[in-house]
């Protein structure tokens, strides 16, 4: 192959969409399962378990900014894609690999907190607000993740 590292970058680019995507699903899906039991009985608690299902959502939007950021970067997007190196290559695909698994994972463990919390407005409604800052803990570790990958992405030589 003739350029290996473009390769290696856009394959970097998809997995930080998909892995985060993915996460953010399955995260997104928990919540609104234990969500959808609740508002079956009481519809009125519908805006407050939606602020906690759309929590786990976010770390999908940052695998795609990543994504975008680094397509960008490499001139994917624009029409004029850089001749990277196989070297440069690993750099980038490497660049995305923070958001890419922590965003799979904590996306998940957020929706669970989620879910957690869509218990508490469930028998406690006064108290949703705890549940979404439990559930915006675990955000910080994807925002950190976000962080290293632009980090690393805006500094690679191309």
């Amino acid at each position: 192959m003739t350029n290996m590292g473009i390769v290696l970058a856009i394959l970097g680019a998809a997995l930080a969409a998909l892995l985060a995507g993915i996460g953010s699903a399955k995260g997104v899906g928990l919540v609104g399962e234990a969500a959808a039991g609740v508002v079956s009985v009481d519809p009125s608690k519908f805006s407050k378990v939606l602020i906690l299902q759309l929590l786990p959502g976010t770390q999908g939007l940052y695998g795609l900014l990543t994504a975008i950021l680094m397509l960008s970067r490499i001139g994917v997007i624009g029409g004029n894609a850089a001749e990277l190196t196989t070297a440069q290559g690993w750099e980038f695909f490497i660049a995305a690999l923070p958001i890419a698994i922590v965003g799979l994972i904590s996306a998940i463990f957020q929706g669970r907190t989620a879910a957690a919390g869509v218990g508490i407005t469930a028998k406690k409604p006064e108290h949703n607000g705890k549940g979404i800052i439990m559930a915006a803990m675990v955000e910080t570790y994807a925002i950190l993740a976000l962080l290293v990958s632009i980090l690393l992405i805006y500094n690679i030589e191309v």
